[in-house]
This record gives structure tokens, sequence and C-alpha cells, in this order.
């Protein structure tokens, strides 16, 4: 039996979570040789039910583990204390084999791929991070709504409650919007490409910036635009390079990250804003403002729809960031007649977006913890930020600014792959169970630089770092310093 007697105390610093209270009690049944070697484990839904925690809890724990070589895993056999003889990574079954490092697997399989146990390159937060108490309280209040109320398609703007508090939230932030100018999808994802599908067509050109999200690229390709890159620096985008580019290559659109860019994690200044604004003015450019990651921002960032008055702006957020990444819901906020055409896109390819995940996210942000849930969540990265920071000038990384919020790290590389760039390194971390971005997903041309993007949340692995110096990632003098692309 494992002595595991959790302490739920929520206040600020009470108390580890409850996956780092879990992973220490097996550890000490370990190292006390209640656990010995070969020894099973309770499956994750019986341990969850003995000691009355989520099934998220146990499995985050046992995953955390399982990457430190302490259990293994195994189809068909559930988690066992490793022996002494298995493998310091993961232990693996007998066929598995690395996945390819490709597009179309960071697309798709990977959403499915469990067998990677530290995940640096992921682009959302553990699963003991997010808000599970308002997403339980939200599924019981779902459980009281009379079946009847959302047994049929809803809205085809999606759920009228949700729409008035983002227009309600938004407001208060400086854009003055209606719920009628505000559309709701399955996630951000998907109303880049309502947006993409409404105003653009193949052989468009389209400005983006240098680095980019990596999905809004594939999309991009898909749908048979020409993109062009502009670079991103710390304070936006390179607005001289910005007119460069449009008085060569005639964009009908400029596609932009505001708060916490993906990947870079920079935010765009006051004054970087004005001069984006005024180029479009000026050119007729479309602008598409993908603004998923404010709320994990520390400071105050421009919106550039609340400054133009959602005119030429399309601005697009939502709550995988912050409530769960199951839970697919976005919106696009946009002026009355771009907002009517988004919507009929968006019937045309795909009906209405599911009313019940709507609900359920409504409930979230509508009840006391939410706000102190995204402070928490705040202070949480904010730490594992200066961790890995510290880490990184250990280990000679090259970070791109400081932004000490939200998900990502932007560091250039040490040793022999800066020169060779990140691609054969992320290949080579696939064979130790170690998932890393290098820089050519967020590239237009897919060039491999020496670039990689860490998400601070799954960086601070010791056998990530362990692997960097094993890997020749590590120069002979480490020195840390910021940079600009």
């Amino acid at each position: 039996m494992i002595d595991f007697q959790p302490n739920r105390a929520r206040g600020r610093g009470l108390a580890p979570t409850l996956v780092e209270q879990l992973v220490a009690a097996i550890l000490r049944a370990i190292e006390e040789q209640t656990l010995r070697p070969g020894m099973s484990l309770p499956s994750v839904r019986e341990f969850a039910r003995l000691y009355e925690v989520s099934t998220f809890t146990v499995a985050s724990a046992y995953s955390r583990l399982v990457s430190q070589g302490w259990l293994a895993a195994r189809p068909g056999a559930g988690y066992r204390v490793a022996t002494p003889d298995a493998p310091a990574r993961p232990s693996q079954p007998p066929s598995w084999e690395p996945p390819r490092l490709n597009a179309g697997w960071l697309l798709s399989d990977i959403f499915a791929d469990h067998s990677i146990p530290i995940k640096s390159g992921c682009g959302w937060l553990p699963g003991e991070w997010l808000n599970e108490e308002g997403l339980h309280m939200a599924l019981r209040h779902m459980g009281r709504v009379p079946a009847m109320r959302i047994a049929n398609y809803g809205h085809p703007y999606g759920y009228a409650p949700l729409r008035e508090s983002i227009a309600a939230s938004l407001s208060a932030q400086g854009m003055e919007v209606e719920a009628s100018q505000v559309l709701l999808t399955q996630g951000v994802t998907h109303g880049l490409d309502m947006v993409i599908r409404t105003l653009l067509r193949p052989g468009d050109t389209v400005v983006v910036e240098q680095p980019a999200y990596a999905n809004l690229l594939q999309m991009l390709r898909l749908a048979g635009l020409r993109a062009v890159a502009v670079p991103r620096t710390l304070e936006g985008l390179d607005c001289d390079a910005l007119e460069a580019a449009v008085a060569r290559h005639r964009p009908r659109a400029l596609f932009v990250n505001t708060a916490l860019q993906n990947p870079s994690g920079a935010s765009i200044s006051m004054a970087n804003a004005f001069r984006i604004l005024q180029a479009a003015e000026k050119h007729g450019l479309w602008v598409v403002e993908d603004d998923i990651s404010r709320e994990l921002a520390p400071g105050v960032t421009p919106m550039l729809a609340a400054l133009d008055g959602a005119r030429r702006v399309v601005y697009l957020g939502g709550y995988s960031k912050v409530i769960s990444p199951s839970v697919r819901v976005g919106y696009v906020v946009a002026h009355r007649d771009l907002a009517r055409d988004i919507a009929r896109t968006k019937m045309a390819v795909g009906l209405t977006s599911p009313e019940i995940m709507e609900r359920i996210v409504h409930q979230v942000i509508r009840e006391g913890r939410y706000r102190a849930h995204i402070a928490r969540t705040r202070e949480r990265l904010a730490a594992a930020h200066a961790t890995v920071a510290e880490q990184m000038a250990q280990h000679g990384f090259e970070i791109y600014g400081r932004p000490q919020g939200g998900l990502f790290l932007w560091a250039k590389v040490a040793g022999q792959w800066r020169e060779r760039g990140a691609n054969g390194l992320a290949e080579l971390a696939l064979k130790d169970g170690i998932w890393l971005a290098p820089g050519s997903y967020f590239e237009a041309d897919e060039a491999n630089t020496p670039w990689v993007r860490f998400n601070v949340a799954y960086s601070e692995a010791p056998a990530l770092w362990r692997f960097m110096r094993n890997a020749g990632a590590t120069p002979v003098a480490p020195a840390l310093t910021d940079a600009r692309t």
C-alpha cells in the first residue's frame, strides 16, 4: 500500500500540486521498498478511486515517473516499478520506433502519440495545471440541463450567453463590440481556417511573421496561398520590412500574434501596434490578429482590434490554453458584415459548433474561481520560465527575449547544432523519448535553423538537459545572452 494522503489546500504556496504529492509518495514507497522492482501499481482508474483524486492526476504522476525511469509502462501490463536492468530512459514496447519528425506528425499523429514522455515541444499546459475544479463544476451543472435544450443544432454564431460574455470582456479591455460581432468556433485554429476561406482565394499573397505559428503556415499551404515572411523583433513586426514586402508583393492580409507570440514568446509594443495599423490602412490590408495567449500575459499588451475598432482587424481568441485543449472553443470577432460571411463559411463546411462545449466554457468562466486560476497559472509559468532560463544559461543557449510569462521560450541551441540546425537534434531527441520543436516548424520556407521552441511547463525535466549535454548541445564556455532575429 502506498502512503498517500493528499493535501488539497488551495491557498497560494500551502501545498505542492496533487501530482507532485503523488510522485513523492510513490518515490517514498520505492525507497522504503514497500514497492519493489517488478511490482505492479494500481491502474490509473483504480488508484483514482482509492484515493479520491482525478484520473488526470494519477496519469500525470505515472507518466512523470516513467520519464524519470522509476516506473515502466507496457501495453496490457499497466505500470510496474522499473527493474535494475531496465533502460535509463522510459520503457517502450519492443516494436516501438521513434516517430518521423515531419509536418504530418506535427499536425495529426502527435495528438495520438503517447509514447513520448518529455514533451518540451508541445503547445499546451500539463493536465495537472488545468482548471480541473472549474471543469468538474461545469460538467455537474451540464448534468442538470434538460436534454431537450441541447438536443438540436445550436445557433450558427454559437451559444448566445457565451458570445455576450466575450463581448463584455473585450469591451472592458477597450474593444467596443456587440455579441452580433462574435462568432464561436471549434478553437482558434478552426477560426483561422474560417477566416482564410472567407477572405482569401488560391493564389493570393499574405504576410506572416518570421517565425510564425506552425499550424497557420500549414493552413496557408493547403489553401494555395503564398506566404511572405516579415521578421519578428522584440518590439513586434519589423515595420520597415513590412512596408518593403507590401510594396513588392501586394498582399491581401497580414497574420500576427500580438501577446506572447507563438513561438517567440514576445509581445508587441504600442508604437509597433500603431505602425502595423498605419501600414494596413495605407495599403488596404486585412489584419488577422491571433490573440490566444492574452490571458497568460503578465502585463498589458496592445490589442490591435481595440485600436482599430474591428474595422480592418479580424480578432481571434479562445480557451484551450487556460481551460483545456480538449474543450475546443474559440471565437472570431469582426465587423457585422464580415462576421455574417464567416458564419456562412462555418455552416457550409461544418455546420454549427458544439453547444455543449460552449455551455461548459461559459459555466467555467462565469464561476468565481476562474480569475484565481488564471492568476495561479501565470505564477507557475513565471517560476517555470526562471527555472528553464537558468538551465539554458548553464547549457549555453541563446534566449530570444525574456517574456517571463506564457508557455514559450525561443532559444538558439549551442554546440555543434548551432551550425547544423536543430532538425537533427530534434530527431536525435525523439530516440530518447524527448519531443523538441525545431525552428523549421515555424519558418515559411521550412528552413533548418538553430532555433528551438521550448514549452517551459514541460522543460524542467533533468533528462532533457542530460540529453542536451550528451548530444553535444553545450559549448565549452556557456554564456547567456538575449538575441534578436
